[in-house]
């Protein structure tokens, strides 16, 4: 009985140590947005421009990357990002919250609703054009730093079986866009490099059946794989999800080499990986861009999809599952406040700027600037609608209205 309640207390404790350096985490993310956009828009324009631009290379014998340093952020240390997820997912799989299906009904039927809802307004306001459709699926992401950080702004106001939804969502939405990456958005595949990868991976997955716990072992494998999938065409961040599955969580009351590197990595990503995309890549020039910008199908889909598409599906598909009696509302949770998760689930940002990377770097970089002023407006848009209506179920006196 003594064991089981440590357990309980140390999940729970990790749990609590999470939401406080995603919470930290969407501040610092906003500031190095905000940063990125003042430089892009200042007299340094040409030296932010040209710090993106540096090449850098690293060759080891015959076998050499060359990229700027835009695309080391965008495919080396988000790898690192997507390896952070992967281990974050297998843990709750295994022992947390997608453990058990009761828990996992509702928050699953939220992402499949935030997910397909967006995507069907952009393609309904760009059907027809194919480089645009290209970013169909820009709108479908929720940035869970941002979204906890404005979250944390009602602080106790907010139930925290509210924060849990909220972060089981997130969870199946980096599964979904995972998914999608792999699936959609591949470059010309290179089937040589493909089935080096394929032998890499089995490496690894033999490695962890053969009770091997030596993280060393896998950073080393890793990184071979992440340069074997790179080369391949499939997008290099892949490569991370893939790893991270194969790290052993460990048994009992041992050593948990996937808790250890779980929490030895959230500082680094949180405070230096994820700041450093959104400053590289939230540099949105707003020079010669005007009311035709923003009235385009691309920036209105993205905005329509970040702002309507997430709360009107994610309340319409779960709405339906406690309605048929397949779940139930979070406890302590009302309608508002779901209302106002559902806006918060549209604050994209991160992987929006990711998937949007992606989408127009292979439809000839067509669109970018309007999709990424898209997802700012988008973004911020959710966020005040969210903080609205959660300020609206919470009330005068901090209370919510009960459900």
């Amino acid at each position: 009985m003594t064991e089981q309640r440590i357990d309980t207390n140390g999940v729970f404790g990790m749990l609590k140590e999470f939401l406080r350096l995603e919470i930290a985490a969407g501040f610092l993310l906003f500031g190095a947005a905000v940063l990125g956009l003042i430089l892009a828009n200042s007299p340094l324009s040409s030296h932010y421009a040209a710090l993106l631009d540096t090449t850098m290379v690293v060759q080891i014998g015959a076998l050499a990357v060359n990229k700027p340093f835009l695309l080391w952020i965008n495919d080396g240390l988000m790898a690192i990002f997507f390896f952070l997820i992967g281990l974050e997912v297998k843990r709750e799989v295994l022992e947390g919250e997608l453990s058990s299906p009761e828990q996992i009904v509702l928050p699953a039927l939220g992402a499949l609703g935030g997910i397909s809802a967006p995507a069907l307004i952009y393609g309904w306001l760009n059907w027809g054009d194919s480089v645009a459709m290209s970013g169909w699926a820009v709108a479908s992401a929720t940035d869970i730093a941002f979204a906890l950080g404005v979250l944390s702004l009602f602080g106790s106001r907010a139930p925290a079986s509210l924060k849990v939804f909220l972060l089981t969502l997130a969870i199946f939405d980096d599964l979904a866009a995972i998914l999608i990456i792999a699936i959609f958005y591949a470059g010309d595949l290179s089937l040589a490099n493909l089935g080096i990868a394929a032998a890499i991976l089995a490496c690894a997955v033999l490695a962890n059946r053969l009770g091997v716990m030596r993280v060393s072992a896998y950073v080393i494998i890793g990184v071979a794989l992440w340069v074997a999938v790179l080369k391949s065409g499939v997008h290099a961040t892949l490569a991370g999800v893939l790893i991270a599955f194969c790290i052993p969580l460990g048994k009992g009351g041992g050593r948990s080499p996937l808790k250890d590197v779980e929490k030895d990595l959230h500082t680094p990503v949180a405070y230096f990986i994820l700041p450093l995309f959104a400053f590289a890549n939230a540099g949105l020039s707003l020079a010669g861009l005007g009311l035709d910008d923003l009235s385009h199908p691309v920036t209105l889909g993205v905005i329509g999809g970040l702002l309507f598409g997430n709360p009107i599906g994610i309340l319409l598909f779960t709405g339906a599952g406690v309605a048929l009696g397949l779940t139930r509302l979070p406890a302590g949770v009302n309608w508002l406040q779901m209302a106002g998760a559902a806006f918060i689930c549209g604050i994209g940002f991160t992987m929006s700027l990711f998937i949007a990377g992606l989408a127009f770097e292979h439809a000839g970089g067509a669109y970018y600037d309007r999709v990424r002023l898209g997802i700012l407006a988008g973004s911020a848009l959710a966020a005040l609608a969210g903080c609205l209506a959660l300020g609206f179920s919470t009330g005068r006196s901090g209370k919510a209205p009960p459900a």
